[in-house]
């Protein structure tokens, strides 16, 4: 089912829809926040399943991020003539990937294994239209965590609770979660999820936005 956000943005051509084929509230407020009108579909996409084929094949963090997210923009522009945004995260660490805790105690054990350490976060978007992808590009960011305490972290998870559920690092570097790092070294939009200025210049680009 596609929700609709109807407020018109001048800026933006009417003539072509933009769909975000995401059911993720980070970067549909990023959007939002844009002033970008566009829509919203929710694919059903096996994750885990592309990210062990992808992994048995050899795959990159970044080229396993950039399938993530063609394979949500493709499954969203099923049937749709409309400008479809895919677009996914994966984290790693010394070679090791890391996916999104399902619980609060695989969150703690996450947070423990990155503590101390720098891991990167690789975030893809793509475009398709019409079953074809048009554009895609993917950005790299590098976070440092501080060796924060045990006590620290009991903390952290008791005041974010399930939120940080909704995050591959379980983290929200705009909310509580910047306090478990001491140094962030890459663009602010990406580490939310989405390469929002790359995106837009896309858009741009393709006359969707004004110039």
């Amino acid at each position: 089912m596609t929700a609709l956000v109807l407020k018109p943005n001048p800026l933006q051509d009417r003539a072509t829809s933009l769909l975000l084929a995401s059911g993720s509230a980070a970067r549909k407020r990023l959007l939002e926040n844009a002033g970008l009108a566009f829509g919203i579909v929710r694919p059903e996409v096996d994750e885990h399943a592309i990210r062990e084929q992808a992994h048995a094949r050899g795959c990159s963090t970044d080229d396993t991020a950039l399938e993530l997210a063609i394979a949500k923009a493709l499954a969203g522009a099923a049937d749709s003539t409309a400008l479809v945004i895919g677009s996914d995260q994966m984290l790693s660490c010394e070679g090791q990937w890391y996916d999104k805790p399902t619980t609060l105690e695989q969150a703690a054990r996450q947070l423990q294994a990155l503590r101390g350490r720098t891991h990167t976060l690789h975030t893809a978007v793509v475009l398709c239209q019409g079953g074809q992808v048009v554009w895609q590009h993917v950005e790299q960011a590098h976070l440092s965590m501080r060796a924060f305490s045990d006590s620290f972290l009991e903390q952290y998870l008791a005041l974010e609770a399930e939120a940080c559920l909704s995050c591959v690092g379980a983290y929200r570097l705009e909310g509580p979660g910047l306090l478990l790092f001491e140094q962030v070294r890459g663009d602010s939009f990406s580490i939310q999820g989405l390469p929002l200025l790359a995106l837009v210049a896309a858009l741009r680009d393709m006359k969707v936005l004004m110039t």
